[in-house]
């Protein structure tokens, strides 16, 4: 069993019900389909063995049965998952969340990362299991500095990361495709296009992975070049210009004439309510005691080195800040912090609860679910922030995890997308997330599973356009509810 965050397990072992959808949940269990076999534990096979038990898998689980899509009997109310999730959150943020929720099926799908997780659950797996990002939408990737100060594409959040079924990501990156593609007004032929893209991407990339050393895997990235090298030659200089901007200046520096400056005869950050804003904690007279208490808790899991860098700044304030849309509610603080010379860094706490996975997938080998977000994004990055950590809250011990809130990040422009970037933008999410599975995960079984036809390709493009369906069937139940007053919402 994984120890600390620093530690490589095989995935096998990671999890204590690997090769089962729903292991240590027998009332999930009972209401899924049919378990496949697991594949023995037999770390010795080579790696043309593992492809040979992964293609036998097939006789189990067919691969076009993935693209089945239908309400199960007993399908848990949508609305009750979203409503049961915001127990714990901030009251006075819930109605922003539910705003942004309301805009358009595809923002409603982003928000709805639960709901999608309970419906997974009944849907054909082999029992083969990776670290899982646990919400894999097309907006959870992008590009991002690495600390030799690159730019590389990856996934970029883990809020939900889990071991779990390597399908799971697959499928729910695929459906947010046909969303998006919708909300951009693109047909459905289009949408689903793309979604068969972002998989056969997934799928050769996948098979490629296989066939390298673990040592090459490992090391492996999606750079700049990369990335570049898949673009039309009409945007190529406009997506050079953004990562040239994007590597010569912090997203600190960026940030900080936006977010803080001189309020009341000192540096701060700036209050813009209801999205920034100082909580009457913030008033208490041992709110700066509280505070030190949260860095020294979370400078303890810093390596050595980091935390003699984060010894350089010291914290000038703090702040709530709303952020994203299923994170909406979950206290999300940002710290201003500064260095002798007025050199800004701003580090993002951000609160950890359970994973959505957990009722269907078994629960964290970690109990500290900051660090089972730092953990995952350690596994599943070819290079993550050098300031991931995570801290207990001592007065209410909430989790929290910690990273800085942005560091040259270059975010994808989807509302400009056209057929054309859409199917550029799919393979490389396609290509990310085959490096994040194969980098911890068994490529070679998985490979082996899907082959070299395009069958799954197919299959999961028709799950997609069905399961987009269904989001959008939500959505407009969600509708339903604000209309009738059943759900109050904030909107922007």
């Amino acid at each position: 069993m994984a120890k600390h965050a620093g530690t490589v397990t095989p995935i096998s072992k990671l999890h204590p019900g690997a090769g089962h959808p729903a292991a240590g949940h027998p009332a999930h269990a009972e209401k899924s389909p049919a378990a496949p076999p697991a594949l023995p534990d037999q770390p010795g096979l080579s790696p043309e063995e593992r492809a040979a038990a992964g293609k036998a898998l097939r006789a189990k689980v067919p691969r076009n049965t993935h693209g089945l899509w239908k309400r199960h009997h007993g399908r848990a109310d949508p609305l009750a998952l979203l409503r049961q999730a915001d127990a714990e959150r901030i009251p006075e943020l819930v109605p922003i969340r539910y705003g942004r929720m309301l805009a358009t099926p595809f923002t409603y799908y982003r928000g709805a990362a639960g709901v999608m997780a309970a419906d997974l659950a009944h849907t054909p797996a082999t029992g083969i299991h990776v670290q899982a990002c646990g919400d894999c939408h097309l907006l959870n990737f992008g590009g991002f500095a690495t600390p030799e100060r690159n730019i590389i594409f990856d996934i970029n959040d883990f809020d939900e990361t889990l071991p779990a079924p390597w399908e799971w990501d697959v499928k729910r990156l695929a459906a947010s495709f046909v969303l998006a593609a919708r909300a951009r007004g693109l047909a459905d032929d289009t949408g689903r296009d793309v979604a068969i893209t972002s998989v056969r991407s997934y799928r050769k990339h996948l098979r490629a992975y296989a066939a390298l050393t673990p040592l090459e895997v490992w090391y492996a990235q999606v750079s700049a070049d990369d990335l570049m090298s898949l673009l039309p030659a009409s945007i190529r200089s406009m997506v050079q210009a953004r990562i040239e901007k994007a590597s010569r200046q912090s997203g600190s520096e960026l940030d900080y004439p936006k977010l803080a400056g001189m309020v009341g005869g000192k540096i701060a950050i700036r209050d813009t309510p209801p999205l920034i804003y100082h909580p009457d904690v913030t008033r208490r007279p041992d709110f700066d005691a509280i505070l030190e208490q949260v860095f020294g808790a979370y400078r303890d899991t810093l390596p050595d080195d980091r935390r003699e860098l984060l010894d350089r700044y010291h914290l000038v304030d703090a702040a709530i800040k709303v952020v994203g849309i299923g994170s909406v509610g979950r206290r999300c603080w940002i710290a201003l912090m500064m260095s002798d010379a007025n050199d800004p860094l701003f580090l993002q706490f951000k609160e950890a609860a359970a994973s959505v996975l957990e009722p269907y997938a078994g629960q964290s080998v970690y109990a500290h679910h900051g660090q089972r977000v730092v953990a995952g994004q350690r596994l599943m990055q070819p290079a993550s922030d050098i300031f991931l950590g995570w801290v207990t809250e001592a007065t209410q011990k909430r989790q929290f995890y910690v990273r800085q809130l942005r560091d040259a990040k270059i975010k994808p422009l989807v509302e400009t997308f056209d057929a054309e970037l859409f199917e550029v933008y799919a393979r490389a999410c396609g290509w990310a997330l085959a490096r994040a599975h194969a980098k911890v995960g068994d490529a070679a079984t998985i490979g082996g599973y899907l082959g070299a036809s395009d069958k799954f390709d197919v299959a999961i493009g028709d799950f997609a356009v069905a399961y987009a369906d269904e989001a959008e069937r939500d959505h407009a139940a969600l509708r339903a509810a604000v209309r009738a007053g059943k759900i109050i919402v904030y909107q922007e």
